[in-house]
């Protein structure tokens, strides 16, 4: 009978070791996802402002900070650049648009937990004449609920 519990215990033990070894696989593997997006981000945002195109426009933000929108036409993309902008209020966040004639198009959220880190706006710069910023519920809207905190031309953008 002692076997039998040795054995079980045994079992039991192996079985609770394996299971933490795929715990610790998964969040390694969770980890190197991570760090290969943060890689691919901080090379989307460099190549941006690295640019032999790159134009910027600068301007001041309604609740106060600034902002500076570089933009490479020949990448396709553009990235916003806050500078002393306050953190959002709860349940708010910042959100990025492209002005275009048709009206405004989502570009993307600022990281509320740091509104000051640079964001490379999501999607093409075609059709944009400018780049928008508005205080939006917690996750964003398709369009914009509130006027623009602010709206600069995007001079990479013009003419195409």
């Amino acid at each position: 009978a002692w076997a039998r519990w040795a054995l079980a215990a045994c079992v039991a033990v192996a079985a609770g070791l394996g299971g933490v070894a795929a715990w610790q696989y998964e969040r390694a593997d969770t980890a190197r996802q991570e760090a290969r997006a943060a890689e691919a981000r901080a090379a989307a945002l460099t190549g941006v402002l690295s640019a032999p195109d790159a134009r910027l426009a600068s301007g001041r933000i309604a609740d106060g900070g600034t902002g500076t929108v570089v933009a490479s036409r020949e990448r396709d993309r553009a990235v916003f650049v806050p500078a002393g902008m306050a953190a959002p209020p709860a349940g708010r966040v910042y959100q990025l648009w492209f002005a275009a004639p048709g009206g405004m198009r989502p570009a993307g959220l600022l990281d509320p937990a740091g509104p000051d880190a640079p964001a490379l706006l999501s999607g093409s710069l075609r059709g944009a004449t400018g780049i928008g910023v508005t205080l939006e519920p917690e996750g964003g809207s398709p369009a914009p609920t509130t006027a623009p905190l602010l709206l600069l031309a995007l001079p990479a953008a013009q003419g195409r």
